[in-house]
């Protein structure tokens, strides 16, 4: 298979930039490297510092790439869209001058790619992997994000040649399976492509085959994560918000949860997926000891199913 395998900050906890816990960035990328990954995101906006210089020296000594930057904000509310277009300009110049991950055969976009999330509704957050409950944007709402989301994906590749691609999100306003075939429809594949999330898709319901199938001819990129299936079976009975979730240990390292890995190998053999693969496994910063053995299992498990 013509696949590298990655990995994120949030295997170290590292979702908001204002928790007073992070670790350092250079320890995850030392822990990346020590892992036997090929490369990394970046990670959200204000963690890694913006500065060429000092980070690719960092990636060059431990011998990494950068796969992704991460806008992860509010694409939902208009007063915003300055400060995503402002993100989009600083991240994209410097994932763009940074090493990347030489591509494969049948890759349809190089790196590194701007991942694009929702985040940062209440109302969202509390009703995650709950679509019954889950308020909707309305149709006025929504045909302002995608307008948005259409700029990011346009300001990325006019001005620094880099493929956005579009993440559901658990707690966000693109999470469930109505509004990625919404957004699918909305978001031509010349302007911006998918990146799916086999946990985030199990947490919304979903089959991560069968989504994976269905979007194949939109996945650019591919995000791999796994459910202990006990503690999200009991999360899901509680008003609890996503990261809090991830905090018990809803997400686990890769083999020991509830979704099907050789399934999925088989079905990205099937379909002819080429490019970067990146395991995530959310936690809470205070538990950060455990994020090298875990990256590393998840990464060996992959290896073992042939990733």
């Amino acid at each position: 298979m013509g696949i590298s395998i990655a990995t994120a900050p949030c295997c170290w906890g590292v979702d908001d930039v204002r928790n007073p816990n992070l670790p350092p960035w250079e320890r995850v990328f030392d822990e990346v490297a020590a892992a036997g990954y090929e490369g990394l995101e970046l990670g959200p906006y204000g963690y890694v510092p913006l500065d060429l210089d000092r980070v690719g020296a960092a990636l060059k000594a431990r011998g990494l790439s950068i796969v992704a930057g991460t806008i992860f904000d509010d694409l939902a509310s208009p007063g915003n869209r300055d400060n995503l277009m402002r993100q989009t300009e600083e991240i994209c110049a410097l994932v763009s001058r940074l090493p990347r991950v030489a591509p494969h055969d049948g890759q349809r976009f190089p790196t590194p790619y701007l991942t694009v999330m929702d985040w940062g509704h209440d109302e969202r957050d509390f009703a995650a992997g709950h679509s019954d409950r889950a308020p909707r944007l309305s149709d006025d709402r929504w045909a302002r994000m995608i307008a948005t989301i259409g700029a990011i994906a346009d300001l990325a590749r006019e001005r620094f040649g880099v493929r956005a691609v579009i993440h559901p999100h658990a707690g966000g306003y693109i999470e469930f399976a109505d509004e990625i075939e919404r957004l699918a429809h909305d978001i031509p594949k010349e302007t911006a492509g998918l990146c799916l999330d086999t946990g985030h898709l199990v947490y919304a319901g979903m089959d991560p085959v069968e989504t994976l199938e269905k979007y194949a001819g939109r996945l650019d990129y591919i995000h791999f994560k796994d459910i202990d299936r006990a503690k999200f079976e009991e999360v899901m009975g509680r008003k609890i918000r996503f990261f809090a979730a991830c905090a018990e240990g809803v997400m686990c390292r890769i083999g020991r949860g509830c979704i099907d890995y050789p399934a999925i190998r088989r079905l990205l053999t099937r379909i002819g997926y080429a490019g970067v693969i990146t395991v995530e496994q959310e936690r809470d910063p205070l538990n950060v000891a455990g994020s090298l053995a875990d990256v590393k299992a998840s990464r060996d498990h992959l290896g073992s199913l042939g990733f």
